[in-house]
C-alpha cells in the first residue's frame, strides 16, 4: 500500500467514527428516558373464600370422574381397523 492509500483509510475510519457515534446519540435513549414504572401488586394472602353452595355441594356433578357411553371394547379407538 501508499503512503496515500492508508492516509485515506484513516481519514475515512475517523470521519466514520464521529458520525456514527453522534448518529448513535441521537437514535437511542439518554438513561434520563429509560425510567420505567412497575405496576404494584397485591400481596398474596393465605385466606381462601369459600366457594357458592349454589354450583359446589354434595350433590353436583363430579366433572373428574370417567364416564363411559355405550360398551366401548375398542382398546384403540382412533386407529383404522386395517
Amino acid at each position: 500500500m501508499k503512503q496515500k492509500d492508508i492516509a485515506i483509510i484513516i481519514v475515512i475510519v475517523a470521519v466514520s467514527g464521529v458520525v456514527s457515534f453522534f448518529a448513535g446519540r441521537l437514535l437511542f435513549n439518554k438513561p434520563q428516558n429509560r425510567q420505567v414504572q412497575a405496576e404494584v401488586v397485591d400481596a398474596i394472602s393465605t385466606d381462601f373464600n369459600r366457594p357458592s353452595n349454589k354450583y359446589f355441594n354434595e350433590s353436583s356433578i363430579d366433572p373428574t370422574e370417567q364416564v363411559q357411553i355405550g360398551q366401548g371394547t375398542n382398546a384403540a379407538p382412533f386407529t383404522s381397523g386395517q
